[in-house]
């Protein structure tokens, strides 16, 4: 995966001109699963019919689905929908499936470059998240191409209030709640019976350890020997992340050692006494997966039904086999697709990424998956929200907090479907930068202002984290939600090209000195993300500090970001420039500096010796 910082996208709609002249007959309807319906009455026409839905509301926002049939007996080869909002507070927030573009209350739908033939008797389907303010009264007065349509409707009254939170105290919005981390972990509850969903998957209990990652970690101590041989070995004992990034891997297949059932089964054998086993999984499938990179692009596109094939193929396997009973005393925290809500914040100017954002393949999977995965009791749902580096921008936190929040309240049970989020997934980001502060006043400039930082308002994830954490509590997200981050490669100890960890503040006055000589990321620049020579961090600890769920390992030391050269292979992964160390990236996405990607390195996800030598070389704390 690729969890960097790419040009910043934006979503620009745009308006097609009429075409074609089409009688519409309306139905426009909402119906919740929490108890209530609204409807629109229809009327039959002969060249289409068009229902309009309400998919699920919560406070302040929407879903909707609009379904377009072609009920003539021609073909059509372009359509363009529009209609008023009753109400001056109600607007898209984001489309799929379609071009959305508003003018006040007005809203014009066009057709995409893939769905604008539609066959007689076919359909197509746009749907949009939406937000409101005062109250959100379905559409009346619809048209295609220019033709008015009739159609009458009921104002919806709801019967039953959407989506109530139920764990935790919910701020006012507007009200800043001040959770913060604070030194030294806190103390967990006692462990209570097995299979409860609890607050904190990870406080009490036992770690997973993957049996075939520490397997390959014990057999390359052995053939290195001496001390490092022996921290290596140490390091064997730690819990990491299991990742599906294929169905194969869910399912079995070529090349696969274990399925996620084998896994389970593992955890199951791991569990003594009366103490729950947590095991981590990272569900890493969508089509268009990783939508701004090649190094870990996967099998399922958005062109070639991939969305359909998520569903069925991949979700619907996960879902059925974490329900089996005999993993009911498992706590299995899942990581739901790391990179994906991102992308669409800040590269929607690349192709993969703007399709993904136009077919609702991202945001529909993902609730696809939450609905699912949060049936499950015992299953705990954490959301990416990428690293400091990606999304700590102004322009880029508030968009990445609203897209996030619109797509976990679409699911049905909105935002208590998800426990948490995590950052820093798979990437290099220091947990805290402990000699600097980003607001700190170096000749009377702020550290943020440093070349390195580029004015971002966040130089650590601890900082960036408890920002985002409160923001979704301030969006309504209960203020039992907990946050993780990746530790496995953010240590930054020891040595390397970059040179050694700092010990102390810099002295000089010059802020970019300063900032060189102080900061323990001794990357040249953030945007480098591929196989760094970074170190091992903090090891996997629950409840750090208030607000914190865990510290984890999700990518396990020693498996590769990415090829530093072109390999065939038969899992979709490409080859990525920024893997490889004598290339020069571009100015957005390093400073057009070298990578500084470790040479000679394998597919993303495979086994990477030298790579791990340098990561356990590196650690800090260091392994004893």
């Amino acid at each position: 995966m690729n969890p960097k910082r790419i040009l910043q996208g934006s979503t620009r709609l745009r308006s097609l001109p009429a075409r074609a002249f089409l009688v519409l007959t309306v139905v426009a309807s909402l119906a919740w699963s929490l108890g209530f319906q609204f409807m629109q009455s229809a009327h039959a026409a002969s060249y289409c019919q068009v229902s309009y839905t309400v998919t699920n509301q919560w406070p302040g926002g929407f879903g909707a689905s609009i379904t377009v049939q072609n009920t003539g007996t021609a073909a059509w080869t372009s359509w363009s929908l529009t209609f008023a909002f009753p109400a001056s507070g109600q607007s898209v927030t984001q489309g799929w499936n379609g071009t959305f573009t508003q003018s006040g209350q007005n809203v014009t739908v066009t057709n995409t470059s893939y769905n604008g033939n539609v066959a007689a008797n076919g359909s197509v389907n746009p749907g949009f998240n939406g937000a409101w303010s005062g109250s959100n009264p379905v559409p009346t007065s619809f048209s295609v191409n220019g033709n008015v349509c009739g159609g009458t409707s009921a104002t919806p009254t709801p019967t039953t209030a959407p989506n109530t939170p139920t764990p935790g105290t919910t701020p006012t919005v507007g009200t800043t709640p001040t959770p913060t981390p604070t030194t030294g972990p806190v103390t967990p509850t006692a462990t209570p019976t097995p299979g409860t969903h609890v607050d904190n998957p990870f406080a009490g209990a036992k770690w997973y350890v993957n049996p075939d990652w520490a397997s390959e970690v014990t057999t390359a101590a052995s053939s290195v020997g001496g001390t490092l041989g022996a921290q290596m070995t140490k390091v064997a004992s730690y819990s990491t992340a299991v990742w599906l990034d294929r169905i194969a891997a869910v399912t079995g297949g070529s090349g696969v050692t274990r399925t996620l059932a084998g896994h389970l089964d593992a955890a199951v054998s791991q569990a003594t006494g009366s103490q729950p086993v947590v095991i981590t999984i990272v569900i890493y499938d969508l089509p268009n997966r990783d939508c701004a990179a090649l190094a870990s692009n996967g099998e399922l596109t958005v062109a070639n039904n991939g969305l359909a094939n998520y569903k069925t193929e991949y979700i619907d396997p996960i879902a059925n086999i974490l329900s089996q009973s005999k993993y009911s005393n498992l706590r299995i925290a899942a990581i739901v697709e790391p990179d994906s809500l991102p992308n669409l914040v800040t590269n929607l100017s690349m192709s993969k990424c703007s399709e993904a954002n136009s077919s609702g393949a991202y945001v529909q999977g993902i609730q696809y998956a939450l609905n699912k995965l949060h049936a499950i009791s015992n299953v705990y749902n954490y959301i990416d929200i990428a690293h400091s580096g990606w999304l700590g921008w102004d322009s880029n936190f508030q968009p990445a907090v609203n897209l996030i929040t619109s797509t976990v309240k679409g699911t049905t049970a909105g935002v208590n479907s998800v426990d948490g989020f995590i950052s820093n997934t798979a990437n290099y980001t220091p947990t805290t930068e402990p000699f600097m502060t980003a607001n700190q006043q170096i000749n009377g400039q702020p550290v943020r202002s440093a070349n390195f930082y580029q004015w971002n308002q966040y130089i650590d994830e601890a900082s960036y984290d408890t920002a985002m954490r409160n923001a979704f509590i301030t969006a309504g997200f209960p203020s039992s939600i907990g946050m993780l981050i990746d530790t496995s490669r953010n240590g930054w100890g020891g040595s390397g090209p970059q040179g050694s960890r700092p010990t102390a503040a810099s002295t000089s006055t010059d802020l970019n000195t300063f900032v060189n000589q102080s900061k323990i990321d001794r990357r040249v620049h953030r945007g480098n993300w591929c196989n760094q020579y970074g170190g091992i961090g903090a090891r996997p600890t629950a409840s750090p500090a208030a607000g914190f769920d865990a510290y984890v390992w999700i990518k396990p030391p020693g498996e590769s970001d990415g090829a530093s050269q072109a390999i065939s292979n038969d899992e979709g992964k490409g080859f990525d420039q920024m893997c490889d160390p004598t290339y020069h990236g571009s100015q957005q996405a390093n400073g057009g500096n070298l990578t500084e990607a470790i040479p000679n390195a394998p597919l993303a996800g495979h086994w990477f010796e030298a790579a791990f030598e340098i990561l356990v070389q590196n650690a800090y704390p260091a392994i004893s």
